[in-house]
């Protein structure tokens, strides 16, 4: 599959193509499986992802050591962990492939060049980081009071390409209810 960052960036501000090539350049492609680990809990934070293909997970341990799911993001979409790549802090969440996935990925180093040489970019890539936070906290929030049928109906309706390419056991973890549970709302839902 073609890398599709040009055309997001182009989505956010016209780019002449010489800048753009050279933007595209400093990203590498890279394939994960479904499970691998992109970026593991316990660490800083140091590489930007741009989601090519896929569905990528962010997650994290609670205090019973089972992995809740904060937050799927699909194609299209930046991913990092974002606090710990901006101020350089150790991360408590993690990123994982949560189905196949081809990534564009950025090291910070190389980011902030790319900076120096397009002053333009950071503003860019923040704006983008912005959206896709703000777009997290929108869904999140429209969860919120509603019981676990209302919610695993409304995530069919609004992230349906997300829920059929994840696990049911992610869905659960994103929803915040037991596997089980899921699997009877979905029989009684049929």
């Amino acid at each position: 599959m073609e890398n599709s960052l040009p055309l997001f960036l182009q989505q956010l501000k016209p780019l002449p193509t010489e800048d753009m090539q050279q933007i595209n350049a400093a990203f590498e492609v890279k394939y994960f499986s479904e499970g691998e680990y992109l970026f593991k809990a316990g660490g800083v934070c140091h590489h930007m992802f741009f989601i090519v293909d896929g569905v990528l997970r962010i997650m994290a341990a609670n205090e019973k050591g089972n992995q809740i799911t904060y937050f799927f993001l699909k194609a299209g979409q930046l991913c990092t962990i974002l606090k710990s790549f901006n101020e350089g802090i150790i991360a408590h969440e993690s990123i994982q492939a949560a189905c196949d996935v081809q990534v564009v990925v950025i090291g910070k180093h190389r980011l902030e060049e790319l900076y120096l040489a397009f002053p333009y970019l950071k503003e860019m890539i923040t704006q983008a980081s912005q959206n896709t936070l703000l777009a997290k906290i929108s869904t999140r929030n429209a969860y919120r009071g509603l019981d676990s049928a209302e919610r695993y109906k409304l995530f069919m309706e609004q992230q349906s390409y997300i829920a059929q390419r994840v696990s049911l056991t992610d869905i659960a973890s994103y929803l915040g209810i037991t596997p089980q549970s899921l699997s009877r709302i979905r029989k009684n839902i049929r």
